[in-house]
């Protein structure tokens, strides 16, 4: 069992942890919208600088959804390069929840040697759906105290010996109860790895266990453990028990396009030598979809419809939004996102290169979406970017530097002003000074260039740099 103790610096007396923020990814500072209790957006909350419009729009979108009036319906994220597009529809993720679906992809990833990108794009879509199943059925939980195999001469003959059932002894509450049970499901407890004190449930009809935790009993002094403790069950052992499970309508249609195979050896080879990769049929998915739809009707399970995110949607081609407009028609479909950068662009695919269309989408799918606009940051907001990702990146930055690097993200970009940050903290290392100052960011503009000045450098020179 692994266990962990928290560990404190002598210097600071607090939780070493907590010393320093870390970032590890491009978009791990972000923590929701940071709207108020309104749906007013702070000037600076949830990881986000600025881009109030942006956030209270995407804020509307998510009471939208938890109040499942959004359903099959498309928005528009718009805006320049660096103006926190994919922050806002990852915001937008935290925010609905970690029990509803989001499936964040680029427009490039529908395209497959394998699979027909139409197909690709609905196997997102189905991945973007969640169906809740809630059922009641017949199980026997409590803490095991007894866990006991039997075994006996192999029916076979040889030498060894076969597991002929296995003794189980649960304790509730109310009572204890020792169960035989046959030999299948003690290979199910070997697989859940159950051991004495465990807290555990089986159902009585298939023999399915599950694990739900330590028993609370066990529970040790250290303040952090990888075992998670429940408490000891109550009622009796034997039980009805409402079970809720969460899957996606693209679980399901994988279940069920997986032929059943033998257990054969022969079969089992064919199961390991198909390609990883199967197309879904429509039929499959309708047939699916038929079986949902009655689950639902009887009460039995829940739709929850989750977010689709794709970026770069200036990708996709006139094939795919067709289909597009199909899939966000159909009974079952999922909120989609998109993203674009671009302005007047040709729709990929099109006969007609001359005719441009709105962020390279085509007018009719164009006309169903809610368009929200993020805006360039202005000065003061990208020094208030640049402070930060300093504090982050644990350096100390003049005021000099701070307005040169501001004045950078004005007139190139924000990204190539943020990319100076660690350079020109090595370079004022190397001179010795622990504070980042004017010509060290000075420096690093020599060394690397922006877009701007290398396109200047091609122009004039009509040859690779």
């Amino acid at each position: 069992m692994v266990q962990i103790s928290e560990v404190t610096d002598k210097t600071t007396s607090l939780p070493v942890s907590s010393a320093k923020e870390n970032r590890t990814a491009a978009h791990t500072h972000i923590k929701g919208l940071g709207l108020n209790e309104y749906g007013t957006a702070k000037p600076i909350e949830g990881g986000f600088v600025g881009q109030q419009d942006a956030r209270e729009a995407c804020g509307i979108i998510v009471d939208l959804i938890k109040s499942k009036k959004m359903s099959g319906k498309a928005v528009l994220i718009a805006g320049p390069p660096a103006t926190g597009k994919t922050a806002l529809a990852l915001a937008v993720s935290q925010e609905l929840g970690p029990k509803v679906p989001f499936c964040p992809i680029v427009g490039s990833e529908l395209y497959s040697a394998e699979v027909k990108k139409t197909s690709a794009l609905m196997e997102n879509f189905r991945k973007a759906i969640g169906l809740r199943i809630k059922e009641t059925k017949e199980v026997y939980e409590g803490e095991v105290i007894e866990l006991t195999p039997e075994e006996a001469e192999n029916p076979l003959g040889g030498y060894g010996k076969t597991i002929s059932h296995v003794i189980v002894g649960l304790k509730t509450a109310k009572g204890t109860k020792n169960l035989r049970l046959d030999p299948s499901i003690y290979e199910s407890l070997q697989k859940e790895r159950v051991a004495v004190g465990d807290v555990i449930y089986i159902e009585s009809n298939t023999g399915a266990v599950k694990r739900v935790g330590r028993s609370d009993a066990y529970a040790t002094e250290f303040d952090l453990e990888a075992e998670e403790y429940v408490p000891l069950p109550k009622g009796e052992v034997h039980k009805k028990k409402e079970i809720v499970q969460d899957v996606t309508l693209h679980d399901l249609d994988v279940a069920n396009a997986r032929p059943q195979g033998g257990q054969d050896v022969l079969s089992m080879m064919g199961q390991l030598l198909k390609p990883k990769k199967t197309e879904i049929t429509d039929k499959l998915r309708s047939e699916v979809n038929k079986v949902v739809s009655k689950y639902i009707d009887q009460g039995v399970a829940e739709l929850i419809p989750g977010v689709l995110f794709i970026d770069e949607v200036n990708m996709l081609d006139l094939e795919i939004f067709t289909y597009l407009n199909k899939a966000l028609e159909s009974n079952i479909a999922p909120i989609v996102i998109l993203a674009s950068n671009r302005g007047l662009t040709t729709v990929k695919g099109s006969d007609d290169l001359s005719i441009k269309a709105p962020h390279g989408c085509p007018p009719d799918l164009i006309d169903r979406l809610l368009i929200v606009r993020t805006l360039p940051y202005n000065q003061d907001e990208i020094k208030t970017i640049i402070t930060k990702r300093a504090n982050l990146e644990n350096l100390t930055l003049s005021e000099e530097a701070i307005n040169k690097l501001s004045h950078d993200g004005v007139q190139t970009s924000l990204r190539y002003a943020l990319q100076l940050l660690t350079p020109a903290g090595i370079l004022s290392s190397i001179a010795g000074r622990s504070t980042v100052e004017l010509q060290d960011v000075e420096e690093c503009e020599l060394l690397f260039l922006d877009s701007r000045r290398s396109t200047k450098v091609l122009n004039e020179s009509k040859t690779f740099l």
